[in-house]
């Protein structure tokens, strides 16, 4: 599964940042993830990971939420395919600074 120039919307994260107005726009090459993420309380986010397996990814992120904080973290997920063949995310993940905390999150792929 390859997440090249794909579109993704938050669909479950309890504790972090991202809500349904965040868009995360994911580039791969090879096994090399990038991509670029902005809306809700998010004013600029950037990503960069790698795919390890075929269904599984590790990243780390880092943004700039509306209040001026800066954020930065690392997640592990897996890759999967709804029923009607969008791509579906699910992290576990963790902030690397400020309290540290963590949590799960999905994602589904929009047009």
């Amino acid at each position: 599964m390859n997440l090249n120039d794909k579109k993704f919307v938050t669909t479950e994260n309890k504790s972090g940042l991202s809500s349904d107005e965040t868009i995360f726009h994911y580039f791969q090459s090879g096994t090399t993830i990038t991509g670029k993420y902005k809306g809700g309380s998010i004013l600029e986010g950037f990503i960069v990971g790698k795919q390890t397996q075929d269904s599984k990814i590790e990243l780390l992120y880092q943004c700039l939420t509306n209040e001026g904080e800066l954020k930065a973290g690392e997640s592990k997920g897996k890759i999967s395919k709804t029923q009607n063949g969008k791509l579906k995310l699910e992290f576990n993940w963790n902030w690397l600074n400020g309290d540290l905390s963590g949590g799960k999150s999905e994602y589904i792929e929009i047009e």
